[in-house]
């Protein structure tokens, strides 16, 4: 046992305790015409009892921890998906800036107050 037991693995210990200290080694499976026929004061009654819950508080504990692992991947899946959304509609470069004569200047993006203007070149 390490020193941080979960709930689960403190009470399969307790569970293994209680067949233990009831003394007895085997039982008939819970619910079944062999369990039934049991006087209910038969200690099998108890132990088949404590391994049904054992088996119903593994199975649950199973189901949890994978329906967290399917929520776990469709979120990573739809991160994913949105991803390459975003990146098929910034497939290409960025185009170039070009100042155009008769239009106001344009602000360059990411360094305020600064503005491209159109310039007439002799040529």
């Amino acid at each position: 046992m390490h020193d941080n037991p979960t709930a689960g693995e403190l009470t399969e210990l307790r569970a293994n305790a209680q067949v233990i200290a009831l003394h007895v080694s085997n039982w008939p499976e819970y619910g079944t015409y062999e369990w039934l026929k049991l006087n209910p004061s038969d200690p099998r009654v108890y132990a088949a009892t404590l391994e049904a819950a054992e088996w119903h508080r593994i199975t649950v504990e199973r189901n949890h921890a994978t329906a967290f692992l399917q929520a776990l991947m469709t979120q990573r899946e739809s991160a994913e998906a949105k991803a390459k959304r975003r990146l098929t509609t910034r497939n290409r470069a960025p185009h170039k800036l070009t100042a155009t004569a008769g239009w106001p200047p344009i602000q360059i993006p990411g360094r305020p107050g600064e503005y491209l203007t159109y310039q007439e070149t002799s040529e």
